[in-house]
C-alpha cells in the first residue's frame, strides 16, 4: 500500500540545514499495525508527518496504492487527507468551543457531508464515549479528549491511521484505554502507523521500526496475527484509488456553505462575553478613551504595584532579534546562550543577581488528574529577583540546583487542578511522567497580560536542562543590576562580554 524510495527531507533554519530523513526506504503493506520508535530528532514524526500527506520530501519517490504522491495534484492530495487518512496527535487539537461530536463532526463538514450528528454520534459510541457527546473539551480529561480526537479520525472512515504519540499526554490509565481502541481498530482491519518513544506502547504493535540521525536502523516483524480485513476496507481501497485516478469527483455541495455559517453563529453564542465586548468597543470607544484617561491616575498607581511584584533593576538578556524590554545578542541558530555565558555575565561587579531561564510546556499528573501547565527552570536566585517566595513551602536550593534534584515549586492554579483541598507540600507530582517532590506553593498572583501567573511549575534550571527538556541552550538571561544608575553601564558590559565570548556584532536597539 505504502512505498518510500530513498526518501530524503532537509530543514533550514537561517544558515543552518538539518537533514531530518536521510535516504529512507519503507513498504507498509495494508492491514499492518507499524510503530515508529527513535528519540527526539531522529526523523519519526518527520517521517509520519510524510506518510500522512503533510509535508512533502525533498528527494525521493512516496508511492501510495501505487501512485506518485508528488506527482498528485494539491486538491487530489487535500482529498487523501480528508477520505482516506485519519490523524491522531498527542495534543489533541480539539475546538474549544465546539462540543464533543462537533469536534467530530469536523472532517464530515470538510468534506461536504450531511447527517453529521448520527455519524459523529456513532463513532463516540464506538470509543466509549456516549455520554460525553454533548461536552466540550475543558469538560473532559485527557483520555477522553484523546478518545475524541480517535472518534474524528474514524469518523469518514479512514484506510490508515497516522498517529503521532497518542499516548504522550496521558496517565497510565488512559493509556491502557488508548492502546486497546488502537487494538480493536487493528483487528478491524485498519492500518495503523504510530510513532511513540515508550516500548510498553510500541509493543502493541506487529512491526517495530527504530530511527536514528534520519534513517532506519532495525526493522523488526513480531508473529502477525490473522487480521480480518473487512469488505468495508476493499471498498475505501477503491475509493482511495479513485481519488488519486481522479475518477471520484467530490463536486462542491452548496449546504457546506451553511454548516460554515452555523459554526461562525455558534462560535458568537459561546463567546457571548466577548461578542458583547467587541460590539460595546465599537459603540463608546470615544467615551471609553475619556475614562481612561479620568482613570489614569490610579491606573498608574496599580501598575506600579504590579511592576514591583516583577523585581527592580532587571535586564532581560535574550538572542536573536530584539524582544522589547530586553538586550538582543546577535542574530540567526548560532545566537544561543549557555550556563558558561551566565557565569560570565554573574561576576560583573554591578550585577547583583543573574538566572538563566529555560521554558516550556508540560503534561503535569497526579493521581488521576493531569494537566497542561508551563514548565520554567531557573537558577536559586530568580525567586528573589522576580519576588516568587512561596507563602508555602521553600524554593529550591543551591545544594538541589547543583545535584540537579527533582523538586518542584508549584502556583496555585496546579494546586486547584490536581490537589484540590487536599496538601501538596512533600508529594509527588509527574511532569511528562517524570516523579518531582512539590517543596513549594507559589501566592496567588492572579492574571498578567491574558496569562495566568498561577499556572505555572518553577524547577531547577540544571534539572530541567539535563533531566526533563533535555537542552542546552537557555532561553534567557535575567539580570538585576545592584543599583538603578548602573542600568545602562551594566547592559553595555554585559553586551560587550557576550559578544567577545561569541564574537558577534552587538544589535542594541534599546
Amino acid at each position: 500500500m505504502i512505498e518510500l524510495k530513498n526518501i530524503s527531507k532537509t530543514y533550514q533554519s537561517g544558515k543552518i540545514a538539518f537533514q531530518a530523513l536521510k535516504n529512507v526506504d519503507l513498504k507498509i503493506e495494508q492491514g499492518e499495525f507499524v510503530a515508529i520508535m527513535g528519540a527526539s530528532g531522529s526523523g519519526k514524526s518527520t517521517l509520519l508527518h510524510i506518510l500522512g500527506f503533510l509535508d512533502p520530501p525533498d528527494d525521493g519517490e512516496y508511492l501510495f496504492l501505487g501512485q506518485n504522491v508528488a506527482k498528485l495534484k494539491e486538491g487530489t492530495i487535500t482529498k487523501l487527507r480528508n477520505k482516506v487518512a485519519g490523524f491522531v496527535f498527542q495534543q489533541f487539537h480539539l475546538l474549544p468551543g465546539l462540543k464533543a461530536y462537533e469536534n467530530v463532526s469536523l472532517p464530515l463538514i470538510y468534506g461536504g457531508n450531511r447527517d453529521l450528528k448520527p455519524k459523529s454520534l456513532e463513532q463516540l459510541i464506538a470509543v466509549g464515549l456516549k455520554d460525553r457527546a454533548e461536552h466540550v473539551p475543558n469538560e473532559l480529561s485527557g483520555g477522553e479528549r484523546q478518545r475524541v480526537a480517535i472518534a474524528r479520525a474514524l469518523v469518514n472512515d479512514p484506510l490508515v491511521i497516522f498517529a503521532d504519540e497518542p499516548t504522550g499526554n496521558l496517565d497510565t490509565a488512559s493509556e491502557s484505554e488508548i492502546m486497546k481502541i488502537m487494538n480493536g481498530l487493528h483487528e478491524k482491519g485498519i492500518t495503523i502507523i504510530m510513532v511513540t518513544h515508550e516500548m510498553e506502547i510500541a509493543e502493541h504493535a506487529q512491526r517495530i521500526i527504530t530511527m536514528r540521525d534520519g534513517k532506519i536502523i532495525s526493522d523488526i516483524s513480531k508473529n502477525k496475527s490473522k487480521v480480518i480485513i473487512k469488505i468495508i476496507k476493499n471498498i475505501q481501497s477503491n475509493i482511495a484509488e479513485d481519488i488519486i485516478n481522479e475518477k471520484k469527483k467530490l463536486s462542491p455541495n452548496q449546504a457546506e456553505w451553511i454548516d460554515h455559517i452555523k459554526q461562525a453563529f455558534r462560535s458568537i453564542r459561546v463567546n457571548k462575553l466577548r461578542s458583547f465586548l467587541s460590539m460595546l468597543g465599537i459603540l463608546i470607544g470615544v467615551a471609553a478613551v475619556i475614562a481612561m484617561l479620568a482613570l489614569g491616575k490610579g491606573a498608574t498607581s496599580s501598575i506600579e504595584k504590579d511592576l514591583s511584584r516583577l523585581g527592580s533593576n532587571l535586564l532581560i538578556v535574550m538572542p536573536g532579534n530584539r524582544s522589547e524590554g530586553g538586550v538582543s545578542m546577535g542574530t540567526g541558530a548560532s545566537s544561543r546562550f549557555t550556563e558558561a555565558d551566565l557565569a560570565v555575565i554573574k561576576n560583573i561587579p554591578s550585577v547583583k543577581r543573574a538566572s538563566g531561564v529555560i521554558s516550556g510546556k508540560a503534561q503535569v499528573v497526579y493521581s488521576n488528574k493531569n494537566w497542561r501547565t508551563s514548565i520554567s527552570g531557573t537558577d536559586v536566585d530568580y525567586s528573589q529577583m522576580r519576588v516568587i517566595e512561596p507563602n508555602i513551602g521553600r524554593y529550591f536550593n543551591e545544594k538541589e540546583q547543583l545535584a540537579r534534584e527533582r523538586v518542584a515549586v508549584i502556583g496555585a492554579t496546579i494546586v486547584d487542578k490536581l490537589y484540590g483541598t487536599e496538601d501538596p507540600l512533600g508529594k509527588n507530582i509527574k511532569i511528562n511522567k517524570v516523579n518531582f517532590k512539590v517543596v513549594g506553593i507559589l501566592p496567588s498572583k492572579g492574571f498578567s497580560g491574558g496569562r495566568d501567573e498561577n499556572d505555572v511549575i518553577y524547577i531547577p534550571l540544571s534539572t530541567a536542562m539535563y533531566r526533563l527538556m533535555g537542552e542546552k541552550y537557555l532561553n534567557q538571561i535575567q539580570v538585576e543590576v545592584d543599583k538603578k544608575e548602573n542600568i545602562e553601564s551594566t547592559k553595555l558590559e554585559v553586551t560587550d562580554l557576550i559578544n567577545q565570548l561569541h564574537k558577534w556584532q552587538a544589535i542594541d536597539n534599546m
